[in-house]
C-alpha cells in the first residue's frame, strides 16, 4: 500500500477473528497520529469457521452489516482512503474469497486477507511506536490466533503465527462454567506444547514481554481497577507475573455471568477472557517473562503508521514529537518559550549536586516543556492543569512511570503541600526529595523566565558554594525575595542568591 499525504485522513479497518474495529487517522505537523473516529463490532467469526471451515450466511451478514457501518463512520470523518485488512478467521475460512468479491461489489473498497507475517509487521510497528522499549518478543492474541514476533533495536525479526487464538481455545477446550481443573490443565499443556514446537526460547538480559489485543488490554483494566491507580489509559501499563496469575486464577474460578460484574472486563470477552488469559499466563511463564507491557496499539495503528509513511522512528524522535503534537494544541504553549524554559531548569540541575540521576533530569525538563499547556486553560492553576494534561493524554514514548514524575513535579511546583501517594503504585517514598527538588527548579526556571524580555537570550551564570547557590542572569530584570528562597534552602541545604542585570 502506498503512502498518502500526511494531512490526508485515512480510515483502517480490521477485520479480527472476534471483534472489528475502524478507527479513523490523519497525522499533523510533528508526525503523530491524530484520532478523528472509531468504533467496535463483535463478530466471533472463529466460531462458525472452527466449525465448519465456512463463514456461513450469519457470520457473513454480521460482518457485512459491520463494515457498512464501518464505511458510513469513515466517510463521516472525512476519510478519503479506506484499508481494511483481515486475518486468522478470513484465512481459515474456504468461503472468505467469495465475501472478499461481495465487499468490494457492494461496499465500494477492498478488504485484504493478510498473511502472519503482515499481520506481525503492523503488529510490531503499532505497539511498539509509542513505547519506550527496544528489544524483546511481542505478541499479538487474537480471538483466532497468536502473533509472536521477536524485535531488535525496536525491528521486527523471526514471527511465528499459532492457532492459539482466545475465542478458538475457550470454545475448544473449556466447556464448563466455570471451567473444572481439568480442562485447565489441558489448555495449558497445549499452549506449552504449541509455544516448544515454535522455537519459543527464554527472554534475555534487558528484553520485554510486550503484549497488544483485547485479552491483554482487559487485564490491565481489571488489574488497574482494582486499586487505586493515577492514569486511566493501559498503553504503557505493565502488568506484573503475579498479578497475572491472580487475575487468571479469579476469572478461572468464576462463572461467565459473574465474569460480567468484575470491573475493568469487557461484557464482550466473558467468554473468552479465561481461555486468552491462560495463553498469556503461559507464554510468560516459556519465556520467563517478569510481567508483561501493554500496548494499546496494533495492527490498526500500524497499518496507519505505513500508510502515513512513519514506521518505527528512534524512541528519542517519538517522545520529541509526542511532547510538539501535544503543545501544539494549546494556545498558551509556545515551542521556544518550553524549549527555553526547560533549557534554563536542566543548566540549574547540571550546576547543583543532585541526587538522583537522569529520571529526576527528564522530569524536570519535560515538565518545564509542558507547563504552558495548563496556561491555556487557567494561568494561575496551571501547573496543577498541566499535570492532568500530562495523565490524561498520550505522551508516546514515555513509560507510565516517567509520566507520573512529570505530573507530580507540575504539581509539586504549584502546590508545596502535594502528596506525591496520590501517584502510587507509579511513585514511591523514596521519590519525595526528588520530586520536591525538581520541582524547585523548576519554579526557578519559571520565575527567571518570566522576567526576561521575550525576545532576550537567557544566560544562566550559577556559582556552588559551601552554604549558597549563586545564579546570575544578564537579562534578567528584576528580582525580589520570596518563598521559593526557603524552599530551595531545605531542598538543597544552600541559600539560593539570585542576582539580576549582571
Amino acid at each position: 500500500m502506498p503512502p498518502l499525504d500526511h494531512r490526508t485522513a485515512v480510515a483502517v479497518i480490521d477485520v479480527g477473528s472476534n471483534s472489528g474495529r475502524v478507527v479513523v487517522y490523519t497525522r499533523d505537523a510533528a508526525g503523530q497520529l491524530r484520532l478523528l473516529a472509531g468504533a467496535r463490532a463483535a463478530l466471533r467469526l472463529v466460531r462458525e469457521v472452527d466449525d465448519s471451515r465456512l463463514l456461513g450466511p450469519e457470520a457473513s451478514e454480521r460482518l457485512m452489516e459491520a463494515l457498512r457501518d464501518f464505511r458510513a463512520i469513515a466517510r463521516g470523518a472525512g476519510a478519503r482512503r479506506i484499508a481494511a485488512v483481515a486475518t486468522a478467521a478470513m484465512r481459515d475460512a474456504a468461503d472468505g474469497p467469495a465475501l472478499l468479491r461481495r465487499v468490494r461489489r457492494e461496499l465500494g473498497f477492498d478488504l485484504q486477507v493478510i498473511d502472519g507475517r503482515s499481520e506481525a509487521w503492523y503488529g510490531v510497528v503499532g505497539a511498539l511506536h509509542g513505547l519506550p522499549l527496544r528489544d524483546g518478543l511481542l505478541f499479538d492474541l487474537g480471538g483466532g490466533s497468536l502473533q509472536l514476533t521477536r524485535f531488535r533495536a525496536r525491528r521486527p525479526g523471526r514471527a511465528v503465527s499459532l492457532p492459539l487464538g482466545a475465542l478458538r481455545l475457550s470454545q475448544a477446550f473449556l466447556h464448563r462454567d466455570p471451567p473444572t481443573p481439568a480442562e485447565v490443565r489441558r489448555l495449558r499443556r497445549h499452549v506449552r506444547r504449541l509455544l516448544g514446537e515454535s522455537g519459543l526460547e527464554p527472554l534475555g538480559a534487558g528484553q520485554a514481554l510486550v503484549g497488544t489485543g483485547g485479552t491483554i488490554r482487559n487485564l490491565a483494566k481489571i488489574d488497574r481497577w482494582a486499586h487505586a491507580y493515577p492514569i486511566t489509559r493501559v498503553h504503557g501499563y505493565e502488568l506484573g507475573r503475579r498479578r497475572l496469575s491472580d487475575i487468571v486464577d479469579d476469572l478461572a474460578h468464576r462463572r461467565q455471568r459473574t465474569r460480567d460484574r468484575v470491573p475493568g472486563l469487557s461484557d464482550e470477552r466473558a467468554d473468552s477472557i479465561v481461555g486468552g488469559a491462560l495463553v498469556i499466563e503461559t507464554l510468560a511463564e516459556a519465556c520467563a517473562a517478569t510481567g508483561v507491557h501493554v500496548s494499546g496499539q496494533g495492527v490498526r495503528e500500524g497499518l496507519a503508521h505505513t500508510l502515513l509513511g512513519e514506521p518505527l522512528p528512534s524512541v528519542e524522535a517519538v517522545r520529541a514529537a509526542s511532547v510538539a503534537s501535544l503543545g501544539a494544541r494549546f494556545d498558551a504553549w509556545d515551542a521556544a518559550r518550553a524549549e527555553q524554559r526547560a533549557a534554563l531548569a536542566t543548566r540549574l540541575w547540571a550546576a547543583l549536586p543532585v541526587p538522583g540521576g537522569a529520571e529526576q533530569r527528564e522530569a524536570l525538563r519535560l515538565a518545564a516543556l509542558l507547563l504552558d499547556t495548563g496556561a491555556s486553560v487557567d494561568f494561575f492553576e496551571r501547573h496543577e492543569h498541566a499535570a492532568d494534561i500530562a495523565l490524561a493524554t498520550d505522551l508516546n514514548g514515555f513509560s507510565q512511570r516517567e509520566i507520573a514524575l512529570v505530573a507530580a513535579v507540575l504539581r509539586k511546583a504549584g502546590d508545596g503541600s502535594h502528596d506525591i501517594a496520590a501517584l502510587r503504585p507509579l511513585l514511591h517514598e523514596e521519590d519525595r526529595a526528588g520530586v520536591e527538588r525538581a520541582a524547585v527548579l523548576l519554579v526557578l526556571a519559571d520565575d527567571i523566565q518570566e522576567r526576561c524580555p521575550p525576545t532576550a537570550r537567557v544566560r544562566l551564570h550559577c556559582r556552588l558554594a559551601r552554604r549558597s547557590f549563586t545564579v546570575s542572569a544578564p537579562a534578567l530584570l528584576s528580582w525580589r525575595p520570596r518563598s521559593l528562597g526557603r524552599r530551595f534552602e531545605r531542598a538543597f541545604g544552600r541559600r539560593l542568591v539570585v542576582q539580576h542585570g549582571a
